[in-house]
């Protein structure tokens, strides 16, 4: 993906599309205030590739995150009446939008009229005449517009060439003539998202903003870089962005950079992406899934120039390319707009058959199975990890095959009290299941599942256990409270279509990809109304019958199945370095003297091509905003607060907000204050436990069901974060000592069902059930798993999390709950569950019992409803009955005022901080071929103004002089800083990084370079706009109604006001080149910096010898 660019690894972070569960790989972005208010003013560009293994749709528009196992459930039990709660909303402009189906233009022929009524969606698919493109036109009431190019690009060789083309073509243009217009326009565009995907089998640009203007600058950028883009005359690109020799001298050694090289070599050194590449590639050997479009380190190499260009050739031509459009926009200037580009070509069709991906056939007769390793730390259990892999079809499915097949596995793996799932985890020959069940976004359909942390002895056992499992629910079936509860889930979530601040509109399009992209209806992607109703009606008729035949021949009898097994290799890491350098010492004592000679000046000519700013004539090419385009008011949400309902001594805060679709959002916030410092370690545990062990009458089967029937889904988790303190100025940096911590239950349901709503809420709270060991035991393995890949696939999180903590105790309880502490507490907690159950249960029921202490709980607990005002309404007397029966007295004890006073952890955790996390630099070693490198420290004082002009600096320094020292020149997928204006502190990050030592030399920089820029700015105030423009880009996303409920929430809990908002957009605006001079003088003078790393020993050998010197750690 572009913004940092192209994560071959993928991530349930971000559901970014229910139907690609894609990582856009770590878009950092945190609002002020959240969690420890140690927010961050930068969110982390990304490209993103996807692989096979990595996606998944819910039938139809797969909306829902991956595999449909996001552990929420629901029911829908009203769907009329909500579907006419949806319709009533859009009839003032239902008219205008069928009128969108009428519009024509003389460069295209109609292909296909059709709506989508389930979203709204007003469908043209049009062929522009002459240059034979297909273009995708939806019109709807989304004012947040979407443009997205697709090609079909199948690789034929792990070279990365899609990959690295996906990075390179937004690197300059026939019209934008800069070096990567790209970040132009992250620098200054109101773009609510900006990206590029690459698939196995293709790759898509996409750009979207709620702006007009700014929306088709964007497209006109993304437009010509995709069909003329410098890449594919300059080498340069491909050097930078793919790979390339570096030499600087013929007495040093030989060496490889580019980006998506060291990003990849980052990817290949995580175990999860091993095991999910190699499990692709087993069950693909014959079509283009057999190799990895994100590149193989080993090969991406090979990958010459000419074969660079030529696949761009090959693939990026209209004819093989799939456009789209959606939001509120109009449709005629959308078609205007595309002719401008697509009538300098001519129709093709012979490019769209080279791209056609050829159907993978079943040709195991038996199953095969393959052996890899993966690195490991010194000290690491010597565990295997495996998963069992199905290709299950050969031929397209229809569309009720599609949604039986998502209901399967949601019956299957979509719960953690899912049949397949549960009875992995309750064996205990694992830690953690992994595979994740279906994927079923590309032309073929897989299925996976195995099982991490498996002794070498155990992995027979748990494939027969997997065997035996399946085969078991082909005997018996599914219960059908179980078939109820996951078809009531999946339905709650298409008729939902929440998906967040991820734009609708981008949404649909990747929804249609799935049937447009291999030449089918696109729109048939997106109906699931008489699937639903075919399937509902084979349920009516013979129970779960449907999913026993499906699951047999798909699974049980299908021989087209693989094992993929992963052992341990403490010597990996040092034998694929050793293996690097070897082969660069053999090419390099085969080059002449003349040949050396020509690298050192291609890297001296890079060098300097990177350094060297854009000429004036190039920069003012890129179209951008003027500040006059923005809004100048902070937006604003409905918030009301009613203290002490009804007498109950309960705070309840409502948003009524525009149509939900008849859902109310419900948040039971619970006050934990009075729990003991080493209490508060066992909080994740505490809350994953709630929800997972069963409640009251219910198991954990039962509890799950129960939810999944009634609800939309029910979490716990929990809420720390530090708040304004009364009486003092709100743009001061605060010591962070005042804060909010509450247990936070949060659900969502229809109108109709929030009685069960508050019945599970109170279940939940009140009579969970802790006393059951194993479950408590699989939830710590689980999350011991979880940690120790977190910190080696995103140590870049990993190392913030804990230099934060050195400086502020929110930060601290942060690192408890979360960070690389956090891992040895799961180890400690699963030692003692294991050997002393007692010891710790007691301490989980201790924790409950004082948390609902009766003489304090209610004055600690708040009730926050989002919703519409007909919701609003409707649920009252349901509300009113939950008050009354929540724990507790209503005239009880008054807490202290936490806006006022001194929040009791404070004390204990400042004495523990200096202990556990002293301001020292700390290097954490696990086996990886990347760096993760931070440098922070404190710019304000406590009580020192923070002005809002800081959060242009800071971002200024991310999408400029970081973006291009670390990534561009360094080589890294990512470089990036964060800065909290709550309290002053600072951060210096990268991601997947080459470099070490050079890394922490180029933050050193960043004051110098801010002066630089201060000057410049002076001289050319266009460049300070841009930064101005981009950060208010940032704060002014598009939010779903929940996000805007849940801001102005978080907002009230902070103590933040209207005015200091408005206030710090004003100075915003104002910002000046003086500012840019200030903060570069905070940062030469940064207080108490430090450093953090998780990085491999070899490299921190390399830094110690380079004079930065750290107290290492071995993580594992």
């Amino acid at each position: 993906m572009k913004l940092a660019l192209g994560s071959s690894n993928y991530s349930s972070l971000t559901k970014l599309s229910s139907l690609a569960t894609m990582m856009v790989c770590f878009t950092v972005t945190m609002r002020r205030g959240s969690v420890t208010a140690f927010g961050l003013a930068s969110s982390i560009p990304s490209r993103t590739v996807v692989t096979a293994a990595s996606t998944s749709r819910t039938p139809f528009l797969t909306l829902f995150g991956k595999r449909t196992s996001n552990r929420s459930q629901s029911k829908w039990t009203k769907p009329t009446t909500v579907a006419l709660s949806s319709v009533t909303s859009r009839a003032v402009s239902a008219l205008d939008l069928e009128k969108t189906l009428h519009v024509e233009h003389p460069a295209y022929d109609v292909v296909q009229r059709d709506i989508v009524h389930e979203y709204g969606a007003y469908c043209t698919l049009f062929r522009h005449k002459k240059s034979g493109a297909q273009l995708l036109s939806v019109s709807s009431e989304d004012d947040n517009k979407v443009f997205g190019i697709t090609f079909r690009t199948p690789p034929e060789d792990s070279t990365g060439v899609p990959h690295i083309l996906e990075h390179s073509v937004l690197c300059g243009s026939r019209k934008y003539q800069t070096k990567d217009p790209f970040v132009h326009l992250l620098k200054g565009s109101l773009q609510t998202f900006l990206n590029a995907f690459t698939y196995p089998d293709r790759t898509c640009y996409v750009v979207a903003s709620q702006n007009e203007k700014d929306f088709f600058n964007l497209c006109n950028v993304y437009a010509d870089a995709v069909f003329y883009p410098r890449a594919i005359r300059d080498p340069m690109v491909l050097a930078q962005e793919g790979w390339h020799f570096e030499l600087e001298d013929r007495n040093e050694p030989l060496t490889y950079k580019g980006v998506v090289y060291n990003e990849m070599k980052g990817v290949y050194s995580s175990p999860d992406s091993l095991l999910m590449r190699a499990s692709q590639r087993s069950i693909f050997p014959d079509n283009t899934y057999s190799v990895d479009s994100g590149g193989d380190p080993s090969v991406i190499p090979e990958l010459s120039f000419s074969q660079f260009s030529e696949f761009h050739h090959r693939f990026y031509h209209p004819s093989n390319s799939r456009i789209y459009f959606s939001g509120d926009d109009d449709v005629y200037t959308r078609l205007e707009f595309m002719d401008s580009y697509l009538h300098e070509f001519d129709a093709s069709p012979e490019y769209a058959i080279k791209s056609e991906v050829a159907w993978q056939a079943k040709t195991f007769m038996e199953p095969k199975r393959e052996v890899h390793s993966y690195p490991a730390g010194a000290d690491q259990p010597e565990t295997h990890m495996f998963t069992v892999n199905w290709l299950l079809n050969e031929k397209p499915m229809s569309a009720t095959d599609e949604l039986t097949l998502g209901v399967l596995n949601h019956l299957l793996m979509g719960t953690s009290s899912s049949i397949l799932y549960k009875t992995l985890m309750e064996s205990g020959l694992g830690d953690a299941v992994t595979g994740g069940g279906l994927s079923d976004e590309l032309l073929q359909a897989t299925y996976s599942v195995g099982l991490k942390g498996v002794q070498p002895d155990k992995v027979a056992a748990v494939e027969t256990l997997i065997e035996n499992t399946l085969t078991k629910v082909v005997a018996e079936g599914f219960p059908a409270e179980e078939i109820a509860s996951s078809m009531n889930t999946i339905e709650f979530q298409m008729r939902e279509f929440n998906t967040g601040s991820f734009p609708k509109g981008l949404s649909i399009m990747l929804g249609t990809m799935s049937k447009w992209l291999y030449d089918r209806d696109p729109m048939d992607a997106l109906k699931f109304e008489k699937p639903l109703a075919d399937l509902k009606a084979k349920i009516a008729k013979s129970g779960s019958q449907v999913f026993k035949d499906m699951l047999r021949e798909l699974l049980i009898d299908n021989t087209h199945r693989s094992t993929v097994e992963l052992k341990p290799s403490k010597t990996l890491e040092e034998e694929i370095v050793k293996d690097e350098i070897k082969r660069l010492e053999q090419i390099k004592s085969e080059l002449s003297a003349a040949d050396l000679d020509e690298i050192i000046q291609k890297t001296a000519d890079l060098k300097m091509l990177q350094a060297t700013d854009d000429s004036p004539e190039a920069t003012a090419t890129i179209p951008g905003l003027k500040l006059s385009d923005l809004k100048r008011e902070s937006s604003e949400y409905p918030i009301e607060v009613s203290e002490n309902e009804n007498g109950s001594g309960v705070t309840v805060v409502r948003h009524a907000l525009g149509s939900t679709s008849g859902i109310a959002y419900i948040s039971l916030a619970v006050d934990m204050s009075v729990l003991s410092l080493e209490e508060i370690s066992l909080l994740p545990i505490f809350s994953k436990a709630m929800r997972e062990t069963g409640a009251g009458q219910y198991d954990p089967v039962e509890l799950s069901q129960q939810i999944g029937t009634h609800t939309g889904g029910v979490g716990v988790s929990d809420l720390i974060t530090a708040v304004h303190v009364k009486g003092l100025p709100e743009d001061a940096a605060s010591p962070g000592e005042n804060m909010q911590t509450k247990l936070i239950i949060k659900g969502k349901s229809t109108s109709e069902k929030v009685d069960k709503l508050f019945e599970l809420f109170l279940l939940v709270l009140t009579d969970a059930r802790f006393d059951s060991k194993q479950k408590i035991v699989e939830l710590l393995r689980e999350s011991r798993s979880r940690l120790e890949s977190k910190i080696q696939g995103s140590g870049h999180s990993m190392v913030s999390t804990r230099m934060k903590a050195r400086y502020r105790v929110g930060a601290f309880i942060e690192e408890l709950l979360g960070g690389i502490t956090y891992l040895e507490t799961v180890k400690r907690l699963l030692k003692e569950a294991e050997e002393d159950w007692p010891s710790l249960l007691a301490k989980l029921e201790l924790m409950r019992s004082k948390i609902l202490d009766p003489l304090t709980c209610r004055s600690g607990i708040i009730v926050d409803i989002i919703g519409d005002q007909e919701v609003l309404d409707a649920i009252k007397p349901q509300l009113k009955i939950f008050l009354k029966d929540l724990p507790g007295e209503s005239s009880g004890k008054k807490l202290i005022d936490f806006n006022k006073e001194l929040h009791p952890w404070v004390p204990q955790a400042k004495k523990t901080m200096a202990e556990m996390v002293p301001v020292v630099d700390e290097g954490f070693i696990v086996p990886t071929q990347v760096s993760y490198v931070g440098k922070s420290g404190m710019l304000y004082d406590v009580g020192e103004k923070v002005p809002g002009s800081a959060a242009v600096v800071a971002r200024f320094l991310r999408t400029g002089y970081l973006w291009d020292r670390v990534r561009v020149m360094g080589g890294a997928y990512g470089g990036f800083c964060q800065f909290s204006p709550f309290s002053g502190f600072f951060a210096f990050l990268s991601y997947r990084d080459p470099n070490l030592d050079k890394t922490i030399d180029v933050y050193d920089g960043a004051a110098e370079a801010l002066e630089i820029a201060a000057d410049a700015m002076e001289s050319n105030p266009e460049m300070l706009e841009t930064a101005i423009i981009g950060t208010i880009g940032d704060m002014d996303g598009a939010l779903s109604p929940d996000q805007k409920g849940s801001t102005a929430f978080q907002r009230w809990m902070i103590n933040e006001s209207a005015e200091y908002r408005q206030g710090y957009r004003d100075e915003i605006l104002a910002t000046q080149p003086s500012d840019f001079r200030e903060f570069a003088r905070r940062l030469r003078n940064m207080k108490n910096p430090s450093v953090a790393v998780v990085s491999s020993k070899a490299k921190f050998e390399e830094a110690a010898n380079a004079g930065k010197v750290m107290s290492l750690t071995e993580v594992f």
